[in-house]
C-alpha cells in the first residue's frame, strides 16, 4: 500500500497499468452518452419495436379528377424525381399529366351496363317491343346540317329520309385543320357511300372485313398499319371486330395481324389511334354484345359519330333467355349508350317485319341508327 501510494504520489504510472485502464474508460464514456437513447427491452423474448416512416414520390392523389384510371400491373412509378429540372418545368409537366390523365378519364371511363325496369309490371313481349320500336324511331337530336350518304358537304336534311345521316353542326364535327379517322365494319358492300362520305372529308380510313374479297377498293393487307396523312385512301383489313378480350396466349404481335378478331379498343390501340370522328358497323347481329363492351370498358366514348344497322329477327350472337328477356336486354343496352352519351339522331327501318322469329305489323325486322356522341 505504502509503495502504491508513492507511486501516486509522483502523479505517474507505469505504461502498462495505463494501456489497460484506457479501454474500460472509453466504455464508460460510450455508456453514458449512449446509453439513454438505446431502445428499453419490452419483456423477456420480445424485440424491441422499430419505427420508420416512408416517403412517397407518388403524385397526389387527390390531385388528380375523381374516377381517373388507376395504373394497371405490371406499370412502375418513377422512382425518383430529376433533380436537374426545374421548378417551373416541374409545373408544366405536372399539369401536362394532369390534362392528359382528364382526357384519358373522360374518354375511357368504364361503367357497368345498368338493367332497366321491365316495360310492365310483368315481362311482355308486346309491352317490351313497343318500348323498343319507340326507343328507336324517335331522334333525340335535331340537326340542322347533316352529311347524307355518298355526300360529304354539308347540307340541310333532305325531303326524303335516307338510309342513314351524319349531323354536320359545327361542334360535332372535327376542326378541319386536324385529321379525322373513320372506320367501316361490313362484309356485303352496304359501306360505299360511307366511305365515299368520309373519302371525300380527307379523313383516314380503315376498311375491315374478313371475308376474301371486297367491293370496297382501296388497299388491302392483312396487318393492321396506319394511313395517316394518305386521307381519302381506303386501307382493307382482313379482320372483324370481338366483344370479348383476347386469351393472353392467343394474342398476336401488336401491328401483324392478320384474319382474326379483336375488339374495338384494341384494334385502335394497334392503329395509334385515341379516337374515331367516324364509325359505321354492320355486325350481323354481333352488334348488341359489342355495344356491351363498348359500354362496359369506356370505348364507347372514344367514336363521335356511330351508324350502326341492328338486327331484331334473333336474339343475336350469346343472347339468350325468353323472348322477353331478350327484349329487356336489348333496352338495357339501347339506354347504357344513351348514358354513355351516344344520341340517336336519325332512324331507318329495313325489310321484313319479323321479330324474335314473329310476325308483328308495328315493327321491322332492322333498323340502321346514327347516333352522335355528345360527350367528346
Amino acid at each position: 500500500m505504502r509503495s502504491c501510494a508513492l507511486r501516486w504520489g509522483r502523479g505517474r504510472l507505469p505504461l502498462p497499468v495505463m494501456l489497460l485502464l484506457i479501454p474500460p474508460f472509453l466504455l464508460a464514456l460510450q455508456l453514458l452518452v449512449v446509453g439513454p437513447r438505446l431502445p428499453r427491452a419490452t419483456g423477456a423474448g420480445v424485440e424491441p419495436e422499430v419505427a420508420f416512416s416512408v416517403i412517397s414520390i407518388e403524385p397526389d392523389r387527390n390531385s388528380r379528377q375523381r374516377g381517373s384510371p388507376s395504373r394497371g400491373p405490371g406499370l412502375k412509378e418513377e422512382e425518383k424525381e430529376d433533380e436537374e429540372v426545374e421548378d417551373g418545368e416541374r409545373r408544366e409537366l405536372a399539369r401536362a399529366y394532369e390534362d392528359e390523365n382528364e382526357m384519358h378519364s373522360r374518354q375511357m371511363e368504364p361503367r357497368t351496363l345498368e338493367v332497366q325496369p321491365w316495360a310492365a309490371d310483368e315481362p311482355s313481349f308486346t309491352a317490351g317491343l313497343n318500348r323498343i320500336i319507340t326507343y328507336i324511331t324517335r331522334p333525340q337530336l335535331n340537326c340542322s346540317r347533316v352529311l347524307s350518304p355518298g355526300q360529304s358537304q354539308a347540307s340541310p336534311p333532305p325531303a326524303e329520309s335516307p338510309p342513314w345521316m351524319l349531323c354536320a353542326e359545327d361542334w360535332l364535327l372535327p376542326a378541319a385543320d386536324r385529321p379525322c379517322v373513320a372506320y367501316s365494319f361490313s362484309m356485303d358492300g352496304s359501306d360505299a357511300d360511307f366511305l365515299k362520305t368520309v373519302t371525300g372529308l380527307g379523313c383516314e380510313v380503315h376498311c375491315f372485313d374478313p371475308s376474301t374479297t371486297s367491293a370496297s377498293g382501296g388497299h388491302r393487307g392483312n396487318s393492321l398499319a396506319s394511313n395517316h396523312g394518305d386521307g381519302g385512301v381506303v386501307r382493307q383489313h382482313k379482320m372483324w371486330m370481338e366483344w370479348r378480350a383476347a386469351r393472353k396466349h392467343k394474342q398476336k404481335t401488336r401491328g401483324k395481324l392478320g384474319s382474326v378478331s379483336q375488339t374495338l379498343a384494341d384494334i385502335m390501340a394497334s392503329l395509334g389511334h385515341r379516337t374515331v370522328h367516324f364509325l359505321y358497323a354492320d355486325l350481323l347481329s354481333g352488334e348488341w354484345r359489342v355495344f356491351q363492351n363498348w359500354i362496359e370498358s369506356g370505348t364507347v366514348q372514344r367514336f363521335h359519330h356511330l351508324v350502326a344497322q341492328v338486327h331484331l329477327q334473333w336474339a343475336g350472337f350469346e343472347v339468350g333467355g325468353t323472348n322477353e328477356e331478350v327484349l329487356h336486354y336489348w333496352f338495357s343496352v339501347l339506354q347504357g349508350l344513351q348514358a354513355s352519351g351516344l344520341k340517336l339522331v336519325h332512324s331507318s327501318a329495313g325489310e321484313g317485319h319479323s321479330v324474335l322469329k314473329q310476325t308483328v305489323a308495328n315493327g321491322h325486322s332492322s333498323y340502321i341508327l346514327s347516333w352522335v356522341n355528345t360527350r367528346r
